[in-house]
């Protein structure tokens, strides 16, 4: 059986096409689906519509309720969780990855020659102020976190039991799952799908939240901020006793007769400046093993349910 885990977040308009595109998959796969449907603390009445729908729907469903918005991680790894099949996918709410290509990841994760499949955008129907971001954050991603990242980024991915277990005992706040799906290796293949226009509501996916998952992501898979300071404050320094070295010849020549104030404030700015850069990168560093260290949850439930749908074959 697949389990299909699909996180929701403001996604009301879409959910008629989703319960439909979810329907057609439990046909195309013989009833061997269930889907896990995670409300990701969503304010408008995702829940409310999906527990009036689920029970009537020709498939089998487990809807869960978070407390709170976690994000769509920590609503994956929740959906993975709760599934009890021998095979996962995970699907988008807002229908922009296509829905056959959860019958490409099952019939790849059947063949038995891979743990992991991965989507990868070979092209994309967003407008040109949506993907230039895009290809920005995802060149950077591969460039800085991840080198063996697509391009175009991953959003969705299916895998066999081996594997989410050993993904759900990574149990890092502040991470990124798809670092942590390459990370862990296995046995990995990709799929490439074009990536369709969304037809309802508006991504929730804003320049902050990437700006901070890109923060998240290096942090928790390299050293690079640190590194950089490390070359920073070596060149500084040496850039700093070049410069003293001038100083020095100067004034024993006779070349510098006044005292350098403007010259001194601009030096004490910088360096001040560079102390605080430095202290704010260990710093997150520091912060973040502190929030690893309290082991709290990565969600909180509110409530958990399964449903049977009004037709279900084994």
């Amino acid at each position: 059986m697949l389990s299909l885990v699909i996180p929701v977040y403001r996604n009301e308009g879409s959910l008629p096409e989703l319960l439909t595109a979810v329907e057609q998959l439990a046909r195309d796969l013989k009833g061997a689906l269930e889907a896990v449907f995670v409300v990701d603390g969503s304010p408008d009445r995702c829940y409310e519509i999906l527990r009036a729908e689920l029970p009537r729907r020709a498939f089998a469903s487990r809807l869960v309720l978070l407390a709170r918005n976690f994000g769509s991680f920590a609503a994956i790894r929740c959906g993975l969780a709760h599934g009890a099949g021998e095979r996962f996918a995970v699907m988008a709410a807002d229908l922009q990855e296509p829905p056959e290509l959860v019958l490409r990841m099952d019939a790849a994760l059947r063949a038995g020659d891979v743990d992991v499949v991965v989507g990868v955008r070979e092209a994309r129907a967003d407008p040109l102020a949506s993907r230039l971001p895009a290809q920005i954050f995802w060149g950077l991603y591969r460039r800085f976190v991840v080198p063996e990242m697509p391009p175009g980024g991953i959003d969705v991915f299916g895998c066999n039991r081996a594997f989410r277990d050993t993904l759900l005992r990574l149990q890092e706040s502040h991470s990124s799952l798809v670092a942590q799906v390459f990370w862990l290796g296995f046995r990995r293949r990709t799929l490439g799908y074009e990536r369709q226009a969304r037809r309802h509501g508006e991504s929730a996916w804003t320049l902050r939240k990437k700006v901070a998952y890109l923060m998240d992501s290096v942090f928790a898979f390299t050293d690079l901020p640190i590194r950089l300071l490390i070359r920073f404050g070596l060149g500084g320094s040496l850039l700093a006793g070049a410069f003293g070295v001038a100083v020095v010849a100067g004034r024993l020549s006779g070349a510098i007769t006044v005292p350098g104030y403007a010259m001194t404030a601009i030096l004490i700015v910088f360096f001040g400046a560079l102390n605080l850069l430095a202290l704010g990168i260990v710093g997150s560093y520091a912060w973040r093993a502190y929030e690893n260290s309290k082991a709290r949850p990565l969600a909180v439930e509110l409530r958990a349910e399964r449903f049977e749908g009004e037709v279900h074959h084994g």
